[in-house]
C-alpha cells in the first residue's frame, strides 16, 4: 500500500511544479542574481535542492543519506551555468528521490534510514526532506516573484481570485506520472 509514501509523493511534486513555474518566468540572466542584500541565487538554490535530493535518495534505504562523493559547499559557490545545464542538475536530483519512491510502501514507514549518522525512521526523513525542499522552493518563489514585479504571473491564487480558484482547484494535486 502506497497511502502515505504517495500523497507525500504528491508534495514533492507539487512543489517542484511552483518551483518550475516560477523559473520560467524569469529571463536566462536573472537565475545566477543574487540580490542586494546578498543571499543565494535561484540557481544556486537550484544546485543545492537537486544535489540535497541525489544524496538522500541514492540508496535510500541502504546507506547514510549525506554521501561521501557530495560536496555541499560547492553547491553554494557562485558560477554561471546555463538553463539548460541548470535545468538538467534539477531534475537529476528528483529523478533520484522520485526513482527511490516507486520502490517505496507504507509499510516500510517505519524502517530506519540514517542521515549524517543520525537514525530517523523513514517517514520522518521523508518528512524532513519535504520541509526542506519546500523551504527552498519558497526561496525560489520569491526571488522570481521579485524579479518579475509587476510581470509576475502567480502560480497559484492570485488577490482577488479565491472565488475562482475555490471553483477549480487545479493546482492542487499536479497529475501523477503513469506507471
Amino acid at each position: 500500500m502506497r497511502k502515505v509514501v504517495g500523497s507525500i509523493e504528491d508534495e514533492y511534486r507539487r512543489y517542484k511544479m511552483l518551483a518550475e513555474e516560477a523559473i520560467a518566468q524569469l529571463a536566462d540572466e536573472q537565475l545566477g542574481e543574487v540580490r542586494a542584500s546578498g543571499g543565494n541565487s535561484i540557481a544556486t538554490l537550484v544546485r543545492h535542492v537537486s544535489g540535497n535530493l541525489a544524496s538522500r535518495f541514492t540508496d535510500f534505504l541502504g546507506s547514510d543519506g549525506e554521501k561521501p562523493w557530495r560536496d555541499r559547499e560547492s553547491e553554494f559557490t557562485p558560477r554561471s551555468v546555463s538553463r539548460a545545464e541548470l535545468t538538467g542538475k534539477w531534475n537529476d536530483g528528483w529523478s533520484v528521490l522520485f526513482g527511490a519512491l516507486a520502490g517505496l510502501d507504507d509499510e516500510r514507514l517505519d524502517h530506519q534510514v540514517r542521515i549524517r549518522g543520525v537514525g530517523l525512521s523513514v517517514l520522518e526523513a521523508l518528512l524532513r526532506s519535504l520541509a526542506h525542499a519546500s523551504y527552498h522552493v519558497g526561496q525560489i518563489v520569491f526571488l522570481a516573484k521579485d524579479r518579475q514585479g509587476a510581470r509576475w504571473r502567480y502560480l497559484t491564487i492570485p488577490p482577488g481570485g479565491s472565488a475562482a480558484y475555490n471553483a477549480n482547484p487545479a493546482h492542487e494535486k499536479p497529475p501523477r506520472p503513469s506507471r
